[in-house]
C-alpha cells in the first residue's frame, strides 16, 4: 500500500501500499514507549540514536541512508495487485516492519500490518498508537495471558507503552497497579489504574497485593523486585532485560523479555476500543519532520507523558 503518513515519535503519513505490501508506511519512535520510570532504557536508546551501541545494518543489500520511524497514519495512494482487504483512499495506521520508516512523505508496508484508522480519531493523534498499543498489547495478552477478574501490576504507567497497558487492562475487566512517579498519579488514576504507587517514595512490593501479571517497562532492580508480588502461577513479562529464569523456575512463574511486532488485526481490535470510548490516546507533544532532531532530544527528558508525534504534511 502507498500512502501519505504521520510519523510518531510518533506521527507519519501514509502514501503507498503494495503487493501484498501495502506502502502506507510511516514509522513512530515512540516517546511513550519511555516512560517518566525509565531512565536506564532512555539513555540506551539515546545513545543508538546519536551513534553508539550497535550500528544500522544494511537490509536487502542496501545500506544508508535508513529512514527511522516506526509507526505511521495517512492515506493509501497505490496498491498491490493482491491487497484486497483495503482500497484507495482508506485512511489507515500502522506499526512498520523494520527495512521502510515513517519519517517521509511515502511509505511501504504490507496489508497485514495495516488496520484503518480510528474513526474518532485525527491522522496525527492515531499515528501515535500503533508501536506503543501493540507493544502493551502483546505484553499483557499473547504473553501475560491476562483475562477478566485477574489483577496486573504495571510498572511505567505514564509512558507511551504504559498508558495504553492500563487502559487495555481495564477495558478487560482487570484489576490495574501502576508505578509511576508523584506528579503522574492523578493522571494515572484518571486512565483508570485501581492502585498507583510513587516508586520514588513508597515500595510497591509493600503497598500491592500478589498479582498474576506484572509488565515491566522499566527493568533494572524494579524487575527483580517485581517477583516478590507474583503469584505462583503468574507472569512476569518485560519489554526490557531478561527476568532471572532461575528464579522463575523456583516461583512457578512465567517470565520472559519480548520484542513487539507487527500485526494489523491487534491494531484493528485497537482501533475498536478507540472508538468506544475505552481508550484515550495521549500525547505529549507534536513536532513537524524538520524538527525530528529536537524530538528525538525530548525523548531524553524524565517528564514525557504519553506520546511524542512527528507531523509529515501539514
Amino acid at each position: 500500500m502507498k500512502g501519505r503518513s504521520h510519523a510518531s515519535r510518533s506521527n507519519s503519513p501514509l502514501r503507498r501500499a503494495g503487493g501484498d505490501e501495502s506502502r502506507n508506511h510511516r514509522r513512530t519512535i515512540s516517546g511513550g514507549q519511555r516512560s517518566r520510570d525509565q531512565s536506564s532504557r532512555r539513555e540506551r536508546e539515546s545513545r543508538r540514536r546519536e551513534g553508539e551501541g550497535r550500528q544500522i545494518s544494511s537490509r536487502n543489500g542496501e545500506g544508508a541512508p535508513y529512514v527511522l520511524g516506526r509507526d505511521v497514519c495517512g492515506e493509501i495512494t497505490d496498491l498491490g495487485d493482491e491487497v484486497s482487504s483495503f482500497l484507495m483512499g482508506d485512511e489507515v495506521f500502522a506499526f512498520l516492519s523494520p527495512g521502510h520508516g515513517g519519517y517521509e512523505e511515502f511509505t511501504v508496508a504490507k496489508s497485514s500490518e495495516v488496520a484503518m484508522k480510528p474513526k474518532s480519531l485525527d491522522p496525527i493523534t492515531a499515528a501515535a498508537v500503533p508501536l506503543a498499543g501493540i507493544t502493551a498489547w502483546q505484553g499483557l495478552f499473547e504473553l501475560g495471558n491476562l483475562s477478566t477478574g485477574q489483577r496486573v501490576l504495571i510498572h511505567g504507567g505514564a509512558g507511551g507503552v504504559g498508558h495504553f497497558a492500563i487502559q487495555f487492562a481495564k477495558a478487560k475487566g482487570a484489576w490495574v497497579a501502576t508505578t509511576v512517579s508523584a506528579a503522574d498519579k492523578d493522571f494515572a488514576k484518571q486512565l483508570g489504574a485501581d492502585q498507583v504507587v510513587d516508586y520514588r517514595n513508597e515500595r510497591f512490593e509493600d503497598m500491592v497485593e500478589p498479582v498474576d501479571v506484572v509488565f515491566d517497562l522499566v527493568g533494572g532492580e524494579t524487575q527483580e523486585r517485581s517477583f516478590s508480588v507474583v503469584k505462583s502461577g503468574g507472569a512476569l513479562i518485560s519489554t526490557l532485560s531478561e527476568p532471572d529464569a532461575e528464579r522463575a523456575k523456583k516461583q512457578n512463574i512465567r517470565a520472559g523479555r519480548y520484542t513487539a511486532q507487527p500485526n494489523g488485526a491487534q491494531l484493528q481490535e485497537i482501533a475498536t476500543l478507540i472508538d468506544q470510548g475505552k481508550v484515550k490516546v495521549v500525547i505529549d507533544r507534536i513536532y513537524d519532520l524538520h524538527q525530528a532532531a529536537e524530538a528525538h532530544q525530548a525523548l531524553k527528558e524524565p517528564q514525557v507523558r504519553g506520546k511524542i508525534v512527528l507531523r509529515v504534511l501539514g
